[in-house]
């Protein structure tokens, strides 16, 4: 069965992208407009995924995600306007699992929902060729031989595997896997990516992450 995502945006336009776009993910997408209908409907539909809008008219998505969070898991990834420090600060101390500025790139938006269902959602693991990746377990194994990660390189190579082929440049990572919060010209991505790739050659996995000269990195699909 599709994942159910749920929307809780007063913005016509952008709930109506985000469905579109969803939907044509595979995911089964459900929208409300205002804070109250959609905090009903988290209660009452248990989505897989909520998407917040920050600033709705009636309840805010900081305090729908504190309420929601007092007895239910679901993975919330929070919309704002906003991009300070205090802003996410107090959206992860309410209990979101990952938050986006707007305007965001649907791209990054996709790959942070599918982030977060692999982390939350218990599903099967992730194979790609002899590469697999145990999310649940946070297990990597390529063929019999596990490939032990730090917990960065874990959510690196996860990240680049969730949509195998596609290039993800070094600054979309950045803002993905370490929120952007990385020293400028920063070498950290290409250190944790040459990490992994260490460690998949010890156990036989060559050429799995390809780099793209002045873009970034995809794992080979």
């Amino acid at each position: 069965m599709s994942k159910h995502v749920l929307i809780v945006e007063d913005d016509t336009d952008i709930s109506r992208l985000l469905r579109l776009e969803l939907e044509e993910a595979g995911y089964r997408v459900s929208c409300f407009d205002t804070g109250m209908r959609g905090l009903a409907a988290i209660r009452q539909e248990r989505p897989d995924l909520v998407i917040l809008d920050l600033g709705l008219p009636d309840l805010s998505g900081a305090e729908i995600a504190r309420r929601v969070r007092h007895t239910d898991p679901t993975p919330i990834v929070i919309l704002t306007a906003r991009d300070d420090v205090e802003t996410k600060v107090a959206m992860l101390n309410a209990g979101a699992d990952d938050y986006l500025a707007k305007p965001f790139h649907m791209e990054e938006l996709l790959a942070r929902v599918g982030v977060q269902l692999r982390k939350h959602g218990g599903g099967q693991p992730t194979r790609i060729g002899d590469l697999l990746i145990d999310a649940l377990r946070r297990q990597v194994f390529w063929g019999e031989a596990e490939v032990r990660l730090s917990p960065r390189e874990f959510e690196l190579l996860q990240y680049l595997a969730s949509q195998p082929g596609r290039v993800y440049g070094r600054e979309e990572i950045e803002r993905s896997v370490w929120g952007g919060d990385l020293p400028l010209a920063s070498n950290v991505v290409d250190v944790h990516v040459a990490n992994i790739r260490a460690k998949l050659r010890e156990a036989g996995g060559f050429g799995v992450i390809r780099t793209v000269r002045g873009v970034g990195y995809a794992i080979k699909g």
